[in-house]
This record gives structure tokens, C-alpha cells and sequence, in this order.
């Protein structure tokens, strides 16, 4: 897929005018959205990816255009995983609720900036080293196994800060209250961090720990850097609307780590199976390809991701209702 500088610097630069009216927005009048704007905000931003999906049909192809709507979809999922995390985070630092639309809209930006430097790391050693594949899949294959086997959300899971916000909380001396959304304040002549950079901090570094598993996996869908740097703009724009639009009812997808563990591990073995057909490894085959290993289309993967989501909600709503029933019956 060629894609020219010019597509390249308007992509980017559209992406951060819609940004930047975000945060004027946010920025001008910090509150609580209501479900109606987070739903206006979500459907926008849903319908924006698929009018890119559609563009690229017609212009690049099906191929392409699939590869975004499936890399768009893994990214989606993985960042619903991140909510999870998000919520803790505000809980661990008590953030106020009209500050946590500033707090989740600073951080999606620091991770989209992480993303892309993860991204061009990424294409370059894809690039360079065809091998790279086996590693990828050998790591995704790991991350489904420990993301599956944490079973069932669990109500009661606490936030674990990283070491590094830990270190900062330590090292930077700091104030107990916010001060609206400035990351620090003067006070007694002392230059002092509120608990508002914390959170900032916290949820960069969450997001960087996260992408260690979403950047391979989408790389096992698409080796376009385009369309992994849009299909991760496209999923990362809605997140803060889902935050709060889902709140409460993360904890009812009970069975999301399970799904996210076989999504995972279905891109680790696509990967495994990519590699090996296009092997050159001395070791492998005797450096030839594998005849008997296929590389799935883009329509297989697509299909798959749709069926391991919507297995997963299905199955969680499912129980949700066992379970309601259940505490009826007992009360």
C-alpha cells in the first residue's frame, strides 16, 4: 500500500484538529458529560472510522479497507480492557468526576504520541527483520494465557501503581487536594504537583504497559504502519465517551478477559502461522517456507474477531441475567 506524504500529514493533521477541539471543549467548561453527548461524541467518532473503512475502498481496495476495520475492532476491545484500569485509577486518587473528562483526554493524547513512536519501532523491525513475526506471536500467545486464566472480572480488584508513579508519588513533593486541572500549584513559595499530574502519570504508563500487547496484535492483522496508526486514532478518539458512557457496566462483561485472551491468542497463532509462511529462518525448514502453514485472509480474521466479540458479550449478559435470577430467587 503506497501511501504519500501528503496523506500522511493530512491524516495526522485532521486527527489533531479533532483533538484540539476536544480539549477546547472540555477545557472550557470541566463537567460530568451526560449520556445523550457521550453517545453524540461516540457515534461520531464511530461513524468517522467508517467512513474511512469506506474510503479506503475505494480507493486502496477491500484488502485494506478490512485490515483497518479489523485492527480498528482489536484496538477497541483492548482499549475496553484498559477502562477497567482507568476506573481504578480514579478511584486510587479520588479524582473528582469533573475533572476525570480532562485527566482521560490528556492521557488518550500521551498514548496516542507513545502509540506512534511504538508503531514506528514496530514497522522498522518487521522491515528489517522477518523473524520478528515468531517473536510477536510468541509474546501474544503468553499475554492471551495470563490475560484468560484472570477468569471473571473481579468487583473488588484494587489499582497496583506502577513503580514509576510511585517513584514520582515519593520523589515530587506534592498537595492532597486538587486544584482544578493544573498539575501544579505555588504554596508557601514551594512549587508543589497536585494529584492531577499522579493521575496523568499513571494512566500514560498504563496505556505505554498496554500497548506492549496491542501494537503486536495489531501488526498481526495489518503490516501497514497507516493503517495501525489510524486504526489506533479511530479507537483511542471514542474511549473517553465509553468511559463514561459504560462506568458501571464494565463490570458486567464479566467474560472480557476470557475474550480478550482468546482474541489474543487467535492474532498469536495467525502470526505463528504468517511467519511460517514466509519463513527464512536457517533453523526453520532449512530456511524455506512451510507449505502446509496458511496465511489467513483478511475477511478469516475479520470474521473471527467479530465472533470472539460478540461470543464474549453475549455469554456475559447471559450470566448477568443467571445471576439476577439467582439473587431473586435467594432474596
Amino acid at each position: 500500500m503506497e501511501v504519500s506524504t501528503l496523506t500522511w500529514a493530512v491524516s495526522i493533521a485532521v486527527a489533531c484538529a479533532v483533538l484540539l477541539v476536544d480539549v477546547a471543549i472540555v477545557a472550557r467548561r470541566p463537567h460530568v458529560p451526560s449520556t445523550a453527548e457521550c453517545l453524540r461524541a461516540l457515534g461520531l467518532y464511530v461513524g468517522l472510522a467508517l467512513v474511512f473503512a469506506v474510503v479506503l475502498w475505494a480507493t486502496a481496495g477491500g484488502r485494506y479497507a478490512g485490515e483497518f476495520v479489523a485492527g480498528w475492532l482489536t484496538e477497541y476491545s483492548l482499549s475496553v480492557d484498559n477502562l477497567f484500569v482507568f476506573l481504578l485509577i480514579m478511584a486510587r486518587f479520588a479524582v473528582p468526576k469533573q475533572y476525570q473528562q480532562t485527566a482521560l483526554l490528556v492521557g488518550i493524547i500521551l498514548a496516542l504520541v507513545l502509540r506512534g513512536l511504538f508503531i514506528a519501532v514496530g514497522a522498522a523491525a518487521i522491515s528489517a527483520f522477518g523473524w520478528v513475526f515468531y517473536l510477536f506471536g510468541a509474546f501474544l500467545l503468553w499475554t492471551a494465557w495470563t490475560v484468560a486464566k484472570e477468569g471473571t472480572a473481579d468487583e473488588d480488584e484494587e489499582y497496583d501503581p506502577p513503580r514509576l508513579v510511585t517513584w514520582v508519588q515519593k520523589a515530587l513533593p506534592s498537595t492532597r487536594d486538587f486544584h482544578g486541572v493544573r498539575l501544579t500549584v505555588l504554596e508557601g513559595g514551594r512549587r508543589l504537583a497536585t494529584p492531577m499530574l499522579l493521575v496523568l502519570i499513571a494512566i500514560g504508563v498504563t496505556d505505554l504497559l498496554f500497548a506492549f500487547d496491542s501494537i503486536p496484535a495489531i501488526f498481526g492483522l495489518t503490516s501497514e504502519p497507516y493503517l495501525v496508526l489510524m486504526a489506533n486514532v479511530f479507537a483511542l478518539m471514542g474511549l473517553r465517551q465509553l468511559y463514561f458512557l459504560l462506568g458501571g457496566l464494565l463490570d458486567k462483561v464479566v467474560y472480557l478477559n476470557i475474550g480478550l485472551g482468546v482474541l489474543l491468542g487467535f492474532i498469536g497463532v495467525k502470526l505463528l502461522l504468517h511467519a511460517l509462511s514466509e519463513n527464512a529462518v536457517p533453523f526453520i525448514n532449512g530456511g524455506e517456507p512451510v507449505a502446509w502453514a496458511p496465511d489467513l485472509p483478511i475477511w478469516a480474521s475479520l470474521g473471527a474477531i467479530v465472533l470472539i466479540l460478540g461470543t464474549t458479550a453475549v455469554a456475559s449478559v447471559l450470566k448477568e441475567r443467571r445471576d439476577e435470577r439467582r439473587r431473586s430467587v435467594e432474596a
